[in-house]
């Protein structure tokens, strides 16, 4: 029987080898695209239906057992992820036939497309933190190819910025896993939950927690270690941002998870309260900057940053019912925020502008990409009962029952200026005076955004379907014992 956590991983990685061969040949690269994306949608939900009757799964390559060789691991949490990625990829592949140009197509676009997501499932599946930095540099690199490709100024000036910052957090990355190894002398994660409650000096290993939520602060954009997002998102075309915005960093937040919930937990009181700490810094900051743009992009590039804060402020309280909630609301997210960036990106091909001010009454043309902009802000705002509102609701709860009630008020308050954010494209965007467009044919662009805002409208309406598999991902982040037995075999 095959192991099925393999394939999200195989999958791309032939597809993005395959492309390479025909290069010149752009029918061919997006019909063996179509074929490599729906594979990886099929295999993942394989992959989730596995876990959810079988348990864990777990692949030790080479036959190497744990925790000496390099081990994959598939929990229900790694699982959902790779699926939600899977379907990601898909929309945004569709979106990209439409709008990404031959120009970028000639250049192996859509091998880096797949290499990229070669390293985000091989991120959320490995089972080793040196090769959870491997992954992380398979994706950075890919990521590097796609938003320099098309060689505008914008694009060379960010993808400086970007490379800087990442090559700076890569460093730091293997030196914090450098210092781990010594304490620990393993990288096996489930080894290493074992044998940080062994270390005596429990003080080291608080600074060695403190650097890794330095380096996945990095790469998940939290504050004060946002600073790279805005403008680097800002540069590449609108597939490629929407793939961007709903899974890198996401990853980051994921490392944050598992890494605070398996391993970082000795300490809960100091790297859990700065965690906490940042996390309302990251909200605060995302709210204010999604009210002050009028720029499209910018509005959701910090929706995003804001939402990253919601997140991460789950993870700190480390209770069972904020990590459910900080689930839900990383599913929901990932799919929201790329449909969102679908839709501004359908508006600016219309408009030939990001800017709010330059054009309105797009109703009156296209009054199903209007109501879409309209649905969507419900969902990103948590409105019941769409698919951001679960998360939140449990987050919020779970901070009230903790005492922190200025830091759920802050969470609740910024689901309203998220909701204005949103809305304010819809009201000055959407309505009033038909100007600043001419009609244009989009009609193969309402395919993924439909897909999209179709499957959050279901993840919120059908919740109940959803949540055992949530439940079966939060027992282990709740119980690290199941994991490690699942993996060292005990």
């Amino acid at each position: 029987m095959i192991n099925l956590l393999i394939l999200p991983i195989i999958i791309p990685l032939v597809t993005a080898i395959v492309l390479i061969f025909f290069a010149k040949n752009i029918s061919a690269q997006k019909a063996i695209s179509v074929f490599g994306a729906l594979g990886m949608i099929f295999a993942s939900i394989m992959l989730v239906r596995r876990v959810h009757t079988e348990g864990i799964q777990t692949l030790d390559i080479g036959n190497w057992p744990a925790p000496f060789g390099i081990t994959l691991v598939s929990d229900m949490l790694s699982a959902m992820l790779v699926l939600t990625t899977s379907i990601i990829a898909f929309a945004c592949l569709l979106y990209s036939f439409a709008t990404i140009g031959r120009s970028r197509e000639s250049f192996y676009y859509y091998s880096f497309f797949y290499f990229l997501l070669v390293g985000i499932n091989g991120a959320f599946t490995t089972g080793d933190i040196f090769n959870l930095f491997v992954f992380y540099e398979v994706m950075l690199i890919s990521s590097y190819v796609l938003l320099v490709l098309g060689g505008t100024k914008i694009q060379l000036r960010e993808t400086i910025k970007y490379m800087l910052v990442n090559v700076f957090s890569s460093a730091l990355f293997v030196i914090a896993v450098g210092y781990l190894y010594a304490v620990t002398g393993t990288l096996n994660m489930a080894h290493l939950s074992v044998r940080v409650a062994e270390v005596e000096n429990q003080s080291i290993l608080t600074v060695i927690a403190i650097l890794f939520l330095i380096v996945f602060g990095l790469k998940g954009a939290i504050f004060p270690f946002y600073f790279w997002l805005p403008g680097s998102y800002s540069a590449p075309p609108s597939a490629v941002l929407a793939l961007f915005g709903g899974l890198l960093t996401k990853v980051g937040v994921y490392s944050i998870l598992r890494t605070f919930t398996l391993i970082f937990h000795h300490d809960v009181g100091y790297t859990h309260t700065i965690l906490a700490w940042l996390s309302i810094g990251t909200i605060v900051v995302g709210v204010i900057g999604a009210i002050a743009y009028r720029d499209l992009r910018q509005i959701v590039i910090y929706n995003i940053i804001a939402a990253v804060g919601v997140m991460t402020f789950g993870i700190s309280l480390m209770t069972n019912e904020s990590l459910e909630g900080t689930v839900f609301y990383l599913l929901q997210d990932m799919v929201m925020k790329t449909t969102m960036f679908l839709i501004i990106g359908a508006i600016a091909y219309v408009t030939g502008t990001n800017q709010l001010n330059q054009f309105s009454g797009l109703m009156k043309t296209y009054p199903l990409l209007g109501w879409m902009v309209f649905l969507s802000a419900l969902a990103l705002a948590g409105i019941p009962p769409f698919s951001g509102f679960i998360g939140k609701t449990l987050i919020v709860r779970s901070s009230f029952a903790d005492g922190q009630l200025l830091s759920a008020l802050v969470i609740l308050l910024s689901s309203l200026f998220v909701l204005y954010s949103i809305m304010k494209i819809f009201v000055y965007g959407c309505w009033g005076e038909q100007k600043g467009y001419e009609a244009k044919e989009i009609r193969t662009l309402y395919i993924p955004i439909a897909m999209l805002l179709g499957l959050t409208v279901l993840y919120g309406v059908g919740i109940e379907f959803v949540r055992p598999f949530v439940s079966q991902a939060i027992s282990v982040l709740a119980d690290p014992a199941i994991y490690i037995e699942s993996v060292l075999k005990e």
